[in-house]
């Protein structure tokens, strides 16, 4: 007979063993990133659509509108590794987050037309306010922790009523300074609140939590792709499209190769400056990432002549999201003790795609080019693992 497990209707909240042995996501925490995923879509979708028609200006709404989406997601996945309870209320309130996410989904199209949306704000709301419920819930099962609880549920409170009073705002730039003074804030809450108190995280599960959102949003990209490539191929376009096609599954596959080279558990071991680094950090990596499938979406477009912009904005797009992903690896990589070659590789390999893509190639061309950059980095890579690697008992 299966065993039924039974969910609790209430427990007292109390922190996680953050050295639990075998400590993997749960499945609320995978279903909680796919929905978030629908969000992270709805913003990579619309920064294709303007860099597919000259738009330039979207990518700041893109930024703007993943760190919404990246914020919510990281601030949930940081606090559910120290206090994950399990029982009824918790579940429901994960249920809000997710809710709200799908909100902020709905008016990400608005916000890219108008450069505001109440939705998108209604949306991030019903998120933070569910996380300030979330701490207040630690902070009556655990004493120890409750003066960072009690900050935290204070800091995003204050917060989230200025970002509600911003909706009165108008003018581009107000609301563009005014967005950036705000995230300045979102981001120094946990700053001060971990100075009352670390919470226990468990670093293990935080990287294959970080990992896994990573795996995530290449299968995003990857779906984009076809499905802009089915859409090409519907039309009867064929020209540029098999290089575009070969680049893009480089790009996707060395993608993957060169975050999952090396553990990333280490970098949330460390100092308090390495872990804040290495969680802040992702959000360049996630949101290239996204950004990497709206231009190959974005040069599909161009191949079927349904784009209005050159060659070289959609390589130069796509160049930009792919460089920034392998500095921000780069860069990670040094902290968990890259060798020099390594750390030379990365930032050369940004710095030939940005050279391919402004030449201005046609974009197929562009796409498989930083393809084979990249797939160059990952062979590089393979032989100086192998090169570094002591060789196995009666081998070599």
């Amino acid at each position: 007979m299966s065993h039924v497990r039974a969910v609790p209707l209430s427990r007292r909240m109390q922190p996680r063993d953050p050295h639990e042995a075998h400590r993997v996501a749960t499945p609320l925490e995978l279903f909680f990133d796919l929905v978030f995923v629908v969000a992270i879509a709805s913003a990579a979708a619309q920064w294709h659509h303007g860099l597919a028609e000259g738009h330039l200006d979207d990518l700041v709404r893109f930024v703007m509108a993943f760190f919404a989406i990246w914020w919510a997601w990281m601030n949930y996945t940081w606090f559910a590794s120290s206090y994950d309870c399990d029982d009824v209320p918790y579940r429901l309130l994960t249920f809000a987050i997710m809710v709200g996410s799908l909100m902020l989904a709905a008016g990400i199209p608005d916000l890219f037309d108008d450069g505001q949306s109440g939705l998108v704000v209604a949306g991030y709301a019903l998120m933070r306010f569910a996380m300030v419920a979330m701490w207040l819930r630690a902070a009556r099962g655990h004493a120890e922790g409750r003066p960072t609880a009690l900050t935290y549920a204070v800091g995003i409170s204050a917060v989230q009523a200025l970002w509600i009073a911003r909706l009165l705002l108008e003018g581009v730039a107000v609301l563009m300074l005014s967005f950036f003074a705000l995230v300045v804030l979102e981001l120094l809450v946990p700053v001060v609140a971990e100075r009352r108190g670390f919470t226990p995280f468990h670093p293990h599960h935080i990287a294959e939590r970080y990992a896994l959102l990573t795996l995530i949003v290449l299968g995003e990209v990857v779906l984009a792709a076809v499905q802009a490539v089915q859409g090409a191929l519907g039309t009867g376009a064929r020209t540029g499209l098999l290089t575009l096609v070969v680049g893009g599954l480089l790009i996707v596959f060395s993608m993957w190769w060169l975050y999952f080279k090396r553990e990333h558990a280490g970098l949330f071991e460390g100092s308090i400056g390495s872990i804040f680094l290495t969680g802040y950090g992702h959000y360049l990596v996630f949101a290239s990432v996204a950004a990497t499938g709206a231009g190959l979406a974005a040069a599909v477009d161009l191949v079927q002549g349904e784009a209005h912009t050159s060659s070289r904005v959609v390589g130069l797009a796509l160049a930009g999201a792919v460089a920034v992903y392998v500095w921000c690896l780069t860069a990670m990589h040094s902290l968990a003790g890259a060798p020099v070659a390594e750390r030379r590789v990365g930032v050369a390999v940004g710095v030939v795609a940005l050279v391919v893509a402004a030449a201005g190639p046609p974009v197929g061309v562009t796409v498989l080019a930083i393809g084979l950059v990249l797939a160059a980095a990952v062979a590089h890579h393979v032989w100086t693992d192998r090169e570094n690697s002591p060789s196995p008992s009666g081998v070599g």
